[in-house]
């Protein structure tokens, strides 16, 4: 793995059961939410019951990168070259956010979410309860 990959992966894998446990487990709402960079690049079956997508098109996504890291552009595009496509990202994704725009484009999609995803707790709840 090369330096740059390994910057970019800082994030513990999910297979870090006690770091997730942990974090979970101090969830105090109706859902949580993991921030897992490159959860579907790892090639392991997913912890979660939903995969949220933020996405922006990848001339987008070479531009934030190189100015967050510092990285030269072919560092970026070999990165992400490694990794699994945009395309394939998003038909694996559950929910999708587009981050291509400005903040406040991005507000009234995690809104939406927001109650899409308390709706579905609220339902999984339900059916727990019933299943008593």
């Amino acid at each position: 793995m090369t330096a740059a990959r390994a910057q970019l992966e800082c994030d513990p894998p999910p297979a870090d059961s006690r770091c997730r446990a942990a974090e979970i487990d101090a969830w105090n709402g109706p859902y949580g939410v993991l921030v897992v960079p490159l959860l579907l690049d790892r090639g392991r079956a997913t912890p979660v019951d939903r995969v949220l997508v933020v996405d922006c098109p990848e001339d987008e996504q070479v531009r934030r990168v190189m100015a967050r890291s510092g990285l030269a552009e072919a560092e970026v595009r070999a990165i992400m070259a490694t990794q699994l496509s945009r395309a394939d990202r998003l038909a694996r994704a559950d929910d999708v956010v587009d981050n291509s725009g400005t903040k406040a484009a991005i507000a009234p999609q995690v809104a939406a979410l927001d109650r899409r995803y308390r709706e579905l707790a609220a339902a999984r709840a339900g059916d727990r309860n019933a299943a008593r």
